[in-house]
């Protein structure tokens, strides 16, 4: 497609692409701003969908009148259009050109406790809601109302510097905001409606109902919907949908608040009165920005929780840390500690049936010996990988390979969306730069093959590896040898339309399991897509986020493929998935696994048994 911005011709290169949302995709212009293009109807990502199709007609023809009369005056956080893309006439908008951020971060990751404990902390947190608070207010105070509040559309940079993106579809003048986000859903909005369609216009009012869903996830990393809701009888069973028309929150008696959360408690009365108040007894209004200001986090000393509390809450004062034992069992389970840290393990894999770790403590980041490999605070911009002796750490375009005894090696590497597309297994590395596919080999490095430059990512296992990028209207997946060259591109999967949210994947043997996590239609979806070594797709799936299903649970939760099967875990144990008839099924519980496990803690198969990692301990459980 070929656009004009400020009377000149710009060729939209798939290299350059920032990234890509359910309505748009969004490249580099090479000076400081970015373009955001809107999808036409023919789009790729919404070929064979009728609706979606005729969604992108109706952005298309609103956008013309829209952008052209965006109200100018925002607070400077607020990244709003700067120049308009058009046709070769000028007549028909098509995007619009921003300022670009750099080094960022989307609010949801504050959210994450996998993203939390590795050194985003709550002061931080804090820091960025306060700053996120004011940029809204002048949002308001200048007649506009954002209209789809959601973390996704809050992006962070630097400390704590919180930007408001997304800005075509505030809402202002006689332009209403069509687009929002369930689980930032203002449940007053739907009147007395039954379902999560909303009767009423987005307003001031249910922008500041989103900001206190986000403040919540941010300081708790649990939203007011989120844990498992336990119906005490059949009939009081309900869907996501459900519980926020009949406001069953966490503060519910019949919620299971999920284990991988801060506590409640964490957070002083006040602010969790008022969190009540919200989301069970429906007040609204600004949210109260003196109880934001007036939150001091510190760590305990005993546990290591953060708490804005005069004592943790969670352990006595001054207390030491119990000794959990190092061999326990409940029914079919057996559990054997089998590492423990006052610190936090940031990673871990398994070479050959041999784990690996790496964990913070007293100021450096430590192997499982105990010998440094990095020093300095927690950072949760680094990217880890483990590969015998040698400690691979990325950020941004480059890799550094930390050997004991040598000067580190460094790698050059692409960085799709700020994450450095790099991995490894027991016998190589494995990296994406300049167009090429990379790997050490005995005399020097070796092209494996071709990707796409700048925008794929890369995960691999011990006998095969699998690259995928989505940017513009591109898609495409690869499969390659772990120790021949070349590799196979063209795959066929069922690829999501909208913005691709996170990605991860599992390996056993002949098969990769790939996880996808896409925010499309105000909802977030979760895929699991089964391929062989050959490349040929052997099963797939999809879940809402939130479901009750074994896939709609926490897309970080643990996962460790074992053959043709598939073990997940949950707050209430460990289920097992298999691959059945080209169908995923979970065909069976191990609640006797609860104790040893939650939904944030990662599995990996080793010769002992599944291995738990935790925030600070590695468990190793064996069942009958």
């Amino acid at each position: 497609m070929d656009l004009w911005l400020e009377g000149k011709k710009v060729r939209l290169n798939p290299a350059k692409a920032l990234g890509k949302g359910g309505e748009a995709d969004v490249f580099d212009l090479g000076d400081g701003r970015a373009l955001k293009v809107f999808k036409p109807p023919e789009h790729p990502d919404y070929t064979g969908l009728a609706s979606e199709q005729s969604a992108a007609r109706a952005r298309l023809d609103e956008h013309q009148r829209k952008l052209r009369a965006f109200p100018t005056g925002l607070p400077g956080r607020v990244v709003t259009p700067q120049a308009l893309a058009t046709d070769k006439k000028g007549q028909t908008v098509l995007g619009y050109a921003m300022r670009k951020l750099d080094g960022v971060e989307s609010l949801r990751r504050f959210g994450e406790p996998s993203f939390r404990r590795v050194g985003a902390t709550s002061a931080r947190v804090v820091e960025v809601l306060c700053g996120l608070h004011r940029t809204l207010a002048g949002v308001h105070a200048s007649g506009v109302v954002v209209g789809d509040f959601n973390d996704l559309n809050v992006l962070v940079t630097g400390p704590a510097d919180a930007h408001l993106i997304d800005a075509d579809s505030f809402q202002f003048g006689g332009f209403l905001c069509s687009v929002f986000t369930e689980r930032f859903l203002d449940p007053v909005r739907l009147g007395g409606a039954t379902s999560l369609v909303p009767t009423k216009p987005a307003s001031d009012v249910s922008d500041w109902y989103g900001f206190t869903v986000a403040a919540m996830q941010s300081l708790l990393c649990v939203g007011p919907h989120g844990g498992v809701h336990r119906a005490k009888s059949p009939a009081a069973r309900t869907t996501p949908a459900g519980r926020l028309l009949q406001r069953i929150t966490v503060f519910h008696p019949d919620v299971q608040y999920p284990k991988p959360a801060l506590p409640l408690r964490t957070l002083p009365d006040d602010v969790l009165h008022h969190l009540h108040r919200v989301f069970v007894e429906d007040l609204r209004g600004v949210f109260p920005l003196p109880l934001l200001e007036g939150l001091r986090f510190s760590a305990c000393a005993s546990c290591g929780v953060e708490h804005a509390r005069s004592a943790c809450p969670t352990c006595q004062p001054h207390a030491v840390a119990a000794s959990t034992p190092v061999t326990s069992a409940r029914g079919q389970v057996t559990a054997t500690r089998l590492f423990s840290t006052r610190g936090v393990l940031v990673h871990a894999s398994v070479e050959e049936g041999v784990p690996r770790w790496l964990y913070h403590a007293d100021g450096a980041y430590r192997r499982e010996d105990g010998r440094v490999a990095l020093r300095g605070p927690l950072d949760p911009s680094l990217r880890w990988s483990l590969q015998g002796d040698a400690t691979l750490v990325g950020r941004d375009g480059v890799v550094a390979v930390l050997v004991p005894e040598r000067q580190p090696e460094r790698l050059s590497v692409d960085s799709p969306e700020g994450r450095p597309a790099f991995a490894s297994n027991a016998r190589h590395r494995y990296w994406a730069v300049g167009g090429g596919l990379w790997r050490d080999g005995a005399q020097g490095p070796e092209r494996i093959g071709d990707v796409l430059e700048g925008q794929t990512r890369l995960f691999v296992g011990p006998r095969f590896g699998l690259g995928f990028h989505r940017a513009g209207g591109l898609r495409d997946a690869f499969i390659f040898d772990a120790e021949r060259l070349g590799l196979r591109d063209g795959l066929v999967l069922p690829w999501p339309s909208g913005q691709l949210v996170d990605a991860d994947c599992v390996f056993d043997g002949a098969l990769a399991r790939l996880f996808l996590a896409e925010e499309t239609a105000g909802r977030t979806r979760h895929h699991c897509v089964v391929v062989g070594s050959d490349g040929v797709v052997r099963a797939s799936d999809v879940a809402e986020a939130g479901d009750g299903s074994w896939l709609g649970g926490a897309f970080r939760s643990g996962r460790c493929a074992v053959g043709e099967a598939l073990f997940r875990a949950t707050d209430v144990g460990l289920t097992r998935v298999e691959l059945r008839g080209g169908r995923l099924e979970a065909v069976r519980e191990f609640p006797d696994a609860e104790p040893f496990v939650d939904s944030g803690c990662q599995l990996l198969l080793t010769r002992q048994g599944l291995l738990v990692v935790g925030r600070q301990d590695l468990t190793t459980l064996r069942m009958a």
